[in-house]
């Protein structure tokens, strides 16, 4: 009488929706065979198995929704760099407590001082948690909105941004909006209220905001309801992409060594 299992067992597995892998499946149940687990061990580090591959496939299919596209992880963050930054306020941040009290959060500091990195590392820890995620620019978030031609397709398309656990805006600031877009943002802002939470990335302080929505009679309101459960982070820096930028003719910045940039050849006669 033998011993070994059917031959078809792993495409019952699958068949029963198992997400493991064949390939992974086969193996486990050949170690399983050959150790002569009993039947307990067997089913737990079935489950195990099975565990593992349904997280990994959760997390893909919300990493590739979250579309945080490519970014730095935290560790190449040069925190030399900044005059002024809260590192262990970000470090804290970075546990998630404030979205599991559906807080927000605003970086606040001039271009290229890191506020998209870091909101995309508050991003990924969350995906890593269990959390959606949702990264957009302002300008993109709006203008997708903007664009839908019927108050069902609009419903529809809102859900993109009102329902993630986390929300990133990146840029607030940097483009003008019409009144049109400041009551999208507060529509979004207000129903996301107290429910989840909503990181934005600006230049501008509180009180500057008016001067992205000319016009628009909503954004005290907005302003209200998003900084009253909010941290903030401010960066006091020069851009970072200045710094260790080139001039045009080749020489160093003064804020970079000269040894830094690469040797020019002889030139030509």
């Amino acid at each position: 009488m033998t011993t070994e299992p059917p031959p078809d067992l792993v495409s019952q597995l699958r068949g029963l929706g198992f997400r493991a892998a064949r390939e992974a499946l086969a193996a486990f149940l050949a170690h399983a065979h050959k150790s002569r687990c009993g039947p307990t061990e067997t089913l737990e580090q079935l489950v195990l198995l099975e565990r593992r591959a349904r997280e990994a496939t959760n997390l893909a299919r919300r990493t590739r929704a979250a579309a945080l596209g490519a970014f730095k992880p935290l560790d190449r963050f040069d925190w030399a760099h900044p005059r002024a930054i809260d590192r262990a306020l970000i470090e804290r941040l970075l546990q998630l407590d404030f979205v599991g009290h559906a807080e927000n959060l605003l970086f606040r500091g001039q271009s290229g001082v890191g506020k998209t990195m870091l909101a995309k590392c508050v991003g990924q820890a969350a995906l890593e948690r269990g959390y959606s995620v949702r990264f957009a620019t302002l300008a993109a978030a709006l203008a997708d909105l903007l664009k839908q031609e019927s108050l069902p397709a609009f419903e529809r398309r809102l859900k993109r941004y009102l329902y993630p656990d986390v929300l990133i805006l990146d840029e607030l600031g940097y483009l003008p909006c019409d009144s049109r877009a400041a009551d999208l943002l507060y529509n979004i802002v207000s129903r996301r209220h107290e429910q989840r939470s909503t990181v934005i990335t600006t230049n501008l302080a509180f009180k500057q905001w008016g001067t992205v929505f000319p016009g628009a009679a909503c954004v005290v309101a907005l302003v209200d309801r998003f900084a009253q459960h909010c941290h903030r982070v401010d960066i006091d820096a020069e851009s970072w992409r200045e710094k260790h930028s080139l001039s045009r003719d080749g020489r160093a910045t003064p804020e970079t060594p000269a040894s830094e940039h690469p040797r020019r050849g002889p030139k030509r006669r």
